[in-house]
């Protein structure tokens, strides 16, 4: 179902404040498969981003390439929290807030976002054996790789669980790694958004980096341990983060109110301002608009294509039919 500005705000912008604000309630999450699972995904194409102005491609430093809207009849599809794509965007891997992950292979029509392909959702299994969805860390809404590696960031019991990459690209042997104080004294349903692995022509390079949805922010591993404080404003939370290849930080940030919907913003934080005790800023990319085809943004991505740096973005829609699943992708301006 299609949420139109009328339904959301009749029927579905109570529901959507409550699920924002405190968090979908456990019951109300469906359950992870047991095993990987093949699922069935249709998409639907989203050739502009404003519904006003359907000729305008640019947005702010961004220009819009395509998106796409993504159905399942499956209950236990959705609530996507954070993304990776490969290298050359051909592979995708959604986390999901109910401890599982998706993965998909893209496809493309003339160069633009038209579906995904063997679509299959597989629950996370920590290391010895149990399932996340029935452990204390069944709360996952962070999300990274890098090389053999793979980093899900938990809320509520506040921590990161480490899993290794097989060869065939499965994530496996999920095990917690040490997190300071602050992260575990975070409130409840404030932990770890963003988490991402800065690039080797970062100063951070190769360090795991985290931030709360309240902008507390964390250099996790590496020689430069320590807090910083992403600087919050225009109502916004931070909602994901993911490294350019020139080592800056691109911000995904998510706001709502009851009359106005879903906002989201980028902000581009420079290489060198991500460091103990910094407070940090930066230029805004992209803001949306009332007309923007835009949900409950999440999940952000960045690859390269072409020539092009591209910027991924996926919506968590609280497992309700009140919402979407939008996989829209940006490309830097020029």
């Amino acid at each position: 179902m299609r949420l139109t500005r009328r339904r959301f705000l009749l029927g579905g912008g109570a529901a959507a404040a409550t699920l924002v604000g405190t968090g979908v309630a456990l019951a109300q999450r469906p359950q992870a498969f047991r095993g990987a699972t093949p699922i069935a995904v249709n998409a639907r194409p989203i050739a502009r981003l404003s519904t006003t102005d359907p000729d305008r491609s640019r947005f702010g430093a961004l220009v819009f390439r395509a998106g796409i809207d993504l159905r399942s009849p499956i209950e236990a599809f959705g609530g996507f929290s954070g993304l990776w794509r490969s290298g050359t965007g051909e592979e995708l891997i959604a986390l999901a807030d109910n401890a599982q992950v998706l993965k998909a292979r893209i496809e493309t029509s003339d160069g633009r976002l038209s579906g995904l392909s063997n679509p299959v959702l597989s629950p996370l299994i920590l290391g010895n054996g149990v399932p996340m969805r029935r452990s204390r860390y069944y709360d996952t809404e962070s999300f990274a790789v890098a090389g053999g590696a793979a980093f899900v960031g938990v809320e509520r019991n506040h921590a990161v669980i480490r899993f290794e990459r097989s060869a065939a690209g499965s994530i496996i042997r999920g095990v917690p790694i040490p997190t300071p104080k602050a992260l575990r004294d975070l409130p409840s349903n404030g932990g770890l958004e963003a988490i991402a692995v800065a690039p080797q022509r970062s100063p951070l390079s190769g360090a795991l980096i985290g931030i709360a949805e309240g902008g507390s922010g964390f250099i996790l591993t590496g020689s430069r341990l320590g807090a910083f404080q992403v600087v919050l404003s225009g109502g916004y939370d931070v909602t994901d983060m993911a490294f350019l290849p020139d080592g800056d930080a691109v911000i995904l940030e998510r706001r709502f109110s009851l009359f106005g919907g879903f906002g989201c913003r980028l902000r581009r934080i420079a290489a060198g301002t991500i460091r103990p005790d910094a407070r940090v800023e930066g230029e805004v990319l992209y803001e949306s608009e009332a007309s923007h085809q835009v949900d409950n943004m999440e999940g952000l991505a960045v690859h390269r294509e072409g020539g092009e740096t591209v910027l991924s973005l996926i919506s968590d829609n609280n497992f309700s039919a009140l919402q979407r699943t939008l996989l829209l992708e940006f490309a830097l301006a020029a």
